[in-house]
């Protein structure tokens, strides 16, 4: 009789040899797929009642993980998105473990079918001129942290970075010279530079003299010093929306994220006419096929585009109802 294989060991193996050793997965990925697992293993713990590192690895189910999921859906309300991206971690979990645990075949076969969730796909959420305007104007900038938040506020808008290049920003990152630009590693380790007007270097240069916290090294740093986490970041834009909103009301149901900053960036480049090949590289996307999404979002250049075009001519006609009878017996 064969001992059953442990969960613990066998997912510690996965984080250091298969994603750091072998892949040389960026931090980024790790921290997405830690954070999965450690959702995963709370649920589970509540609904088998044991703890994580003493779970066998046959007790990892497909219908378990299928509860997981939904849980995630009705219980956390994640988006579909979301939910599939936790269950794209846990297939690669999976996928390495039919390596190591061969003889659980069936059942990694099982949860490896487990399918992604389609959804609708909405349009792109972008904020206009005067909420961007007003978003910066938010912050107090009598304070540490107000300074600190419109200096974010300006480069995420201006640049389009990702919310874990904004926070990953060291002062080092930063040319400040002829062709002023950040520098950052985005996804698929690629590196990019991207330029910064001269009104956010002046506002960038300003920061950079105030006096520096913990180590220095971060170039938006929390109030100790440290790396600003996701939660600090949409808390900060949270404060700031509500703040805007006093002055601009649309603001009071529209959620503002980095991710909408980044878009914001990116329609304002498009409606600039400038190709989409630049603003794919300026994003940092793999493909400028992903650039389209921004296309189908802007009414404004569907409807400049209408103006160019000759609309077909058509004709009112008068409404003559049809015969009462005809309609009661076309509507049973």
């Amino acid at each position: 009789m064969t001992t059953p294989a442990s969960l613990a060991p066998l997912l510690e193996r996965f984080f250091t040899q298969r994603l750091m050793q072998q892949r040389q997965a960026s931090p980024h990925t790790i921290s997405s797929y830690r954070d999965t697992f450690r959702q995963f293993l709370t649920f589970v713990q509540q609904r088998l009642h044991t703890p994580p590192s003493r779970l066998a690895f046959e007790a990892i189910d497909a219908p378990l993980i299928a509860a997981f999921l939904d849980h995630l859906e009705q219980q956390h309300g994640v988006s579909v998105r979301s939910r599939n991206l936790r269950l794209t971690a846990i297939h690669s979990f999976f996928r390495y473990a039919a390596f190591e645990a061969p003889a659980h075949s069936a059942q990694i076969q099982r949860v490896l079918a487990i399918p992604s969730k389609r959804f609708t796909r909405t349009l792109v959420e972008f904020l206009t001129r005067p909420e961007v305007e007003a978003l910066l104007a938010a912050p107090d900038q009598r304070t540490w942290s107000g300074r600190r938040d419109h200096a974010f506020l300006l480069v995420a808008v201006q640049t389009g970075l990702r919310v874990s290049e904004m926070t990953g920003l060291t002062r080092e990152d930063l040319v400040l010279g002829t062709g002023a630009h950040v520098r950052v590693i985005g996804k698929g380790r690629k590196e990019r530079c991207t330029p910064l007007a001269k009104s956010t270097l002046a506002v960038v240069k300003a920061w950079l003299r105030e006096p520096q916290r913990g180590a220095g090294a971060v170039l938006f740093p929390s109030a100790t010093g440290a790396r600003l986490s996701i939660h600090g970041v949409q808390y900060l834009l949270n404060k700031h929306r509500l703040t805007a909103a006093t002055g601009c009301p649309s603001f009071t149901h529209k959620r503002v994220t980095v991710h909408r900053l980044r878009h914001t960036m990116a329609m304002d480049l498009l409606q600039a006419g400038v190709d989409r090949a630049v603003i794919a590289l300026w994003l940092g996307h793999a493909s400028v096929e992903t650039t389209q999404i921004y296309l189908e979002a802007t009414l404004a250049m569907k409807a400049h585009a209408l103006a160019k075009a000759t609309p077909p001519h058509g004709s009112a006609a008068r409404y003559q109802p049809g015969d009462q009878l005809l309609g009661f017996l076309n509507n049973l």
